[in-house]
């Protein structure tokens, strides 16, 4: 249902409700601020566009998304791919590709994929998240030691090079602060869950900073003046030849963008008890990340540790993340300027305590002890977002689990003869009403059996089967009640078959078809080479249809 829960959740909106909201709006906007500001600094753009992004985007996706408390704003899983972007295509290829993703998520939604992006492989997610984790930490070290890194390269091993051979310039003042605010951030919910740490971390050190006169750079020493409003809206610049490049970096912010922000949104309703409208979320994240760039703001999505802030806070509607948007409002229009005094540590510090809750390493421990496939997809996507390009490493991740998944899914289906087994069952039921054990089989016929999902996977294996068939028989049984499911390939082994073995004399009966696939067959060209009776209802039906066969047949020949 594509209507904003905002809409709903007003319907007897009561005074208290308001007060509950306003105070988490109040609380979250506040943690929200050197967040929004680290975050821009570290994806490579002005600290400004942080700030604009997060009053933007956090409006539009608190009042028009499918969650009562969502938070939306810029969030570390784009700091890896906006840096990127930018190195490759400038500030106004990150906007145009901005753009680009906001369209595609809009389509996201109108197409009801909401429910289909949430089976994303979760080794592929905790993959792509904890690359993401090193990287930003990686980013981080450089103003946490007081180095000047500004022509590094930006590459992994490379930029690790160059931290490695700048540490003799290392300032201690610089360590000091960032310890000093990871320190705070780690220590401060012990004092005050009111007040947010990482806020009272940035107070606390640009103070002292200032006051004590020491030598650590901040953000007015790195990108000057701090602009106090928001700019005014323009369209980005588009290249036609640039659109063609920007495609996949594109399709992997919306990407980011959809799972991160379904995923705070289901962690949201365990904390509230609440249901999101998975759909309506895809769509206002959309419309968020079209009108972000048109302000000069970045990618944005919900937030997962702010949506729990909120929760945590007394929110229960959108009300409180419009005023958690409107707080960042006054406060880049009142007290922007003063974002200039920031020390570079104290981010750098804050973005350390991020990356270290963001990349879940416990949660990777346990899926390497999960079975070596899952382990395979997760070193694949974790190597290739840290080494190469998250882009790469989404759609290699996602091609890796999907074949896996089909191997398994191969390896579960399984076509046995079971002809042998009628007379002298080795494991007799106790319930023998639909064995085939109890039925007599006529000389001349064979029975078989599929077992699971009838698809590519498992083609090779019923044509490796089939060819084990020592004698031409007169009639043979393909017994299917246990599959689920079929696709184009399963339908041409079969058909394949049919005509093979109708060469030489053989009938083929498909037996106890269920809806689904009987539905598929009817419709396909394997039916035209079927007779009337070719797809009994039951294995007593199919073995009456084959004595028939095989008492108007000649004994079969016996093949070398």
């Amino acid at each position: 249902m594509l209507v904003p829960k905002l809409v709903t959740t007003l319907q007897g909106y009561t005074r208290r409700q308001f007060l509950a909201d306003l105070g988490a709006g109040v609380t979250v906007g506040i943690v929200a601020l050197p967040l929004a500001i680290a975050f821009a600094i570290a994806s490579g753009v002005t600290p400004d566009r942080g700030l604009f992004t997060a009053v933007i985007a956090g409006f539009l996706i608190s009042a028009l998304g499918g969650s009562r408390v969502q938070i939306g704003g810029p969030t570390g899983a784009f700091v890896v791919i906006v840096y990127g972007i930018i190195q490759q295509h400038g500030l106004e290829g990150l906007l145009v590709a901005n753009l680009m993703a906001g369209v595609i998520l809009v389509g996201f939604g109108m197409a009801r994929l909401g429910a289909v992006i949430k089976f994303i492989p979760y080794p592929v997610t905790l993959g792509f998240t904890s690359g993401i984790a090193l990287l930003i930490f990686t980013g981080q070290v450089g103003d946490l030691l007081g180095l000047d890194l500004g022509t590094a390269p930006p590459d992994f091993l490379g930029r690790w090079r160059a931290i490695v051979t700048g540490l003799w310039d290392a300032r201690p003042a610089a360590l000091a602060i960032g310890a000093l605010a990871v320190a705070i951030i780690t220590w401060w919910p012990r004092v005050s869950r009111r007040i947010p740490g990482p806020f009272v971390a940035l107070v606390v050190t640009t103070l002292l900073v200032h006051l004590a006169g020491l030598p650590v750079e901040t953000i007015g020493d790195r990108f000057g003046v701090i602009q106090a409003g928001l700019p005014q809206p323009r369209l980005p610049r588009v290249e036609l030849a640039m659109l063609p490049t920007l495609v996949g970096p594109a399709f992997t912010i919306a990407a980011l963008a959809a799972i991160e922000s379904l995923l705070s949104a289901v962690v949201a309703d365990g904390m509230i008890g609440g249901r999101h409208r998975s759909n309506m979320e895809l769509v206002a994240q959309g419309v968020a990340n079209i009108a972000s760039p048109i302000f000069g703001g970045i990618p944005a999505t919900g937030a997962i540790a702010r949506t729990a802030t909120n929760v945590k806070q007394g929110g229960r509607t959108p009300v409180a993340g419009i005023v958690h948007a409107l707080t960042l409002l006054l406060i880049t229009l009142f007290f922007g300027r003063w974002a200039a005094a920031i020390p570079m540590a104290c981010l750098a510090g804050i973005l350390v305590v991020v990356a270290w809750h963001m990349g879940e390493w416990g949660a990777v421990r346990r899926v390497l002890h999960s079975p070596r496939s899952d382990v395979l997809v997760l070193g694949t996507t974790f190597g290739l977002t840290v080494l190469v390009d998250l882009t790469v490493a989404l759609q290699v991740g996602l091609v890796l689990a999907a074949i896996l998944f089909m191997k398994r899914m191969a390896e579960v289906t399984n076509i046995s003869a079971v002809t042998g087994e009628l007379a002298d069952p080795a494991h007799p039921s106790p319930d023998t009403s639909n064995a085939a054990f109890t039925r007599a089989i006529p000389p001349g016929v064979e029975v078989y059996e599929i077992n699971g999902p009838f698809f590519f996977g498992a083609a090779e294996a019923f044509r490796t089967a089939m060819g084990q068939v020592a004698a031409r028989p007169h009639a043979l049984i393909i017994r299917m009640r246990h599959v689920p499911a079929i696709d184009a390939t399963g339908l041409h082994a079969l058909q394949t078959l049919v005509r093979q073995v109708r060469e030489g004399g053989t009938r083929v009966l498909l037996a106890e078809v269920q809806p689904a696939p009987r539905a598929v067959i009817l419709s396909a060209d394997l039916h035209r080479d079927l007779g009337p009776d070719d797809l009994p209802a039951t294995l007593d039906d199919a073995l009456a249809v084959a004595s028939r066969v095989a008492a108007a047949t000649p004994p079969p020949s016996r093949t070398s």
